[in-house]
């Protein structure tokens, strides 16, 4: 200003003394100005930078939005530290998690800050892109629900999505799911693996004060919270037991406790924490769901298939078995077949392998196998396989008859009322039709769609007199079941009039009549106690006089007509035969027939041993890859792993 006030005055001075000179020296002099006032506005720009308020005033400070964008573009791994200085300067610092913040902090005062893409900075290394999206989502997910509950309006839409919850969780078995929860018996001691439990339980507080500290702008305390996560995390990893975690977890649980008792020093507030455990509690009750809708696919795609070594071994059979001459398909002692002195069995299966371990446990641990009569009846599909196997195979002295079930021709769609409606369009669409609901509700009926519910082998028990005539009593055995003492004696129990002898499966309110039957239908409430006791198939003495007497298959007949359309029951054997047999069942002693080795892992050791007949009733059969292997070899037993066709299908025991 001083250069711009002299040229002023020596201009006017020149003028005053040379008079009138003209009207160039004056332009000259005006065109120095405005070039001097250019260069001035010029290198404000440039090294002070500007942007206008909004009273429209140039300022050098960046404004609210600007930080706020800023802030909003970093990551969890970066935190945006912004301090004021005199004359309205703002610093702004950029800090790293894990880095010393004196080595990495970019301050500059009052200048226009170009804010890097935080990927092009060092992350933690346990920190993949797949558990960071996790974990971002599932923060996402609370955070709905959070905000959600937060809204006032929204409290209703809250509470009855946790109802809905709560309700969906009231449907399931209990009864099975404890046997496989986390927190079994074993579990309930609250002095056993402490340690991991208290990890636990500060991740969970952690979290939570990571989402507050957020919302609340709390940016230092969120990256300490997000810090220590991380770091418990990989302390816990894949830990169950204090045993397996690492030397430093002591010193991470302190580290987290300091970190908690700051964060609830500044955040803690009882509603907010109260609903942002209810939106991580929904969130975790939907992975539950889900991931048990996908167990039940699983486990159902599992068990509809066949093993490789049953498909071989059934395969070669057929073959040898037609290459036989018809003179040599048949099996001995055909007159003890229809001698109601005998003690007969009734087996029908598909399952060569399952049969014969059938078979040879009762053969073997009967005291006089020369009194026993096994009638097995299969598809015309394994009718080769089954029989060959036991012309190779014969069980000692006892006595073996196999049949096809296609040469049954009395039963046929007409008499039958379930095998028209296994052939009904409705029925196939229920089976194979695309896009059924997925639903919790569908994924526990999902074991109802199992192909062996459209196999009518699984119906021939409601026609035992129908197929043994001349029999007067019967023991029906299920092809996945163990026999491990003489079974004589139930041909001597005394069935009251009764026409079948069970074991009784109910245990308080478990597996009664209502866990079977739809008692909303007043068909069923009329004629049955939905406190009945249920009873299990795959032992049972049946009385065939008494059941011929009381037109027993008709009575069958008469429910499965009325069910044609699956309301009174969904599918299966065992609801028909509890409403065909009721008040007709005679209880056993619970020792003939121990049940639950293909579902239940906690079955008492001594009641297996002292069982007379073991039942893998479940999903786990033995001769799956699923099986549990503490009872696997009950069964195994009764198998010859060097028999030539199943060292030819490599079968391991």
């Amino acid at each position: 200003m001083a250069l711009k006030k002299g040229l002023v005055s020596g201009s006017a001075k020149h003028e005053d003394e040379g008079g009138n000179r003209g009207s160039g020296g004056y332009m000259f002099v005006l065109a120095v100005i405005v070039l001097l006032a250019v260069f001035a506005l010029l290198r404000f720009v440039v090294l002070g930078g500007f942007h206008t308020t909004g009273e429209g005033v140039i300022s050098s400070s960046p404004s609210k939005e600007v930080i706020d964008d800023i802030a909003a573009s970093t990551n969890n791994t970066t935190t945006i530290n912004i301090t004021s200085s005199g004359n309205s300067n703002l610093t702004l610092s950029w800090s790293l998690v894990g880095v010393d913040a004196s080595d990495d902090a970019i301050s500059m005062p009052s200048q226009t800050t170009v804010v890097p893409r935080s990927g092009t900075f060092p992350v933690e290394e346990d920190n993949s892109l797949g558990a960071t999206r996790r974990i971002a989502r599932e923060e996402q997910q609370q955070n709905q629900l959070l905000e959600m509950e937060l809204d006032p309006q929204g409290e209703d839409t809250a509470v009855k999505l946790e109802n809905t919850n709560t309700q969906a969780f009231e449907v399931v078995d209990s009864s099975i799911l404890g046997k496989y929860s986390t927190w079994k018996k074993e579990n309930d001691n609250k002095n056993q693996d402490s340690t991991i439990r208290l990890m636990r339980d500060q991740i969970i507080m952690a979290r939570i004060y990571l989402s507050i500290s957020k919302k609340k702008k709390k940016l230092d305390l969120s990256e300490e919270l997000q810090m220590c996560i991380k770091r418990s995390r990989r302390i816990l990893g894949e830990a169950n037991i204090d045993a397996e975690l690492q030397y430093s977890a002591p010193q991470k649980i302190k580290a987290m406790a300091d970190v908690l008792s700051k964060a609830r020093d500044q955040l803690f507030d009882c509603k907010l924490v109260i609903r942002k455990l209810r939106a991580m509690l929904l969130t975790e009750e939907e992975k539950v769901r889900r991931l048990k809708r996908q167990n039940t696919f699983l486990t159902q795609l599992g068990v509809k298939g066949i093993p490789g070594g049953i498909r071989c071994l059934s395969l070669r059979l057929t073959i040898d078995y037609y290459l036989l001459p018809p003179e040599k398909r048949n099996f001995t002692r055909s007159e003890n077949l229809q001698n109601p002195n005998f003690h007969h069995y009734a087996l029908f299966t598909d399952n060569v392998l399952a049969a014969a371990v059938v078979v040879n446990s009762t053969v073997m641990n009967a005291k006089d196998s020369s009194k026993h009569v096994f009638h097995l009846v299969t598809d015309n599909l394994n009718f080769g396989a089954l029989k060959m196997w036991f012309l190779l195979n014969p069980p000692e002295e006892a006595t073996i008859h196999v049949e096809n079930l296609d040469e049954l021709k009395w039963l046929n769609s007409s008499y039958c009322p379930v095998l028209r409606q296994l052939n009904s369009t409705a029925m196939r669409e229920y089976y194979f039709k695309a896009g059924h609901s997925t639903t919790p509700s569908s994924a526990s009926t999902l074991k109802y769609r199992n192909p062996k519910y459209l196999s009518m082998l699984n119906h021939l028990r409601f026609y035992l007199p129908q197929i043994y005539p001349k029999l007067d009593k019967i023991l029906f055995l299920d092809d996945d079941v163990v026999v491990q003492k003489d079974l004589t004696g139930l041909w001597l129990v005394d069935l009251e009039g009764k026409v079948n002898g069970a074991v009784e499966t109910c245990v308080e309110n478990f597996h009664r009549f209502d866990k079977y039957l739809n008692f909303s239908n007043s068909y069923i409430a009329r004629e049955f106690n939905p406190n009945a006791c249920g009873w299990a198939y795959g032992m049972n003495i049946f009385d065939l006089k008494e059941w011929k007497k009381r037109n027993l298959t008709g009575v069958y007949h008469t429910w499965q007509n009325l069910n044609e359309d699956r309301l009174l029951w969904k599918l299966g054997t065992l609801p028909p035969g509890l409403m065909t047999f009721y008040g007709l069942t005679y209880s056993l002693n619970k020792s003939w027939h121990v049940l639950g080795l293909g579902y239940n892992p906690s079955i008492n050791p001594l009641e297996i041993e002292n069982a007379a007949v073991i039942h893998y009733n479940g999903n786990m059969k033995p001769w799956l890859e699923m099986a549990m292997t503490k009872y696997r070899p009950y069964w195994t037993k009764y198998i010859d792993y060097d028999h030539p066709y199943l060292r030819q299908c490599n079968f391991i025991k």
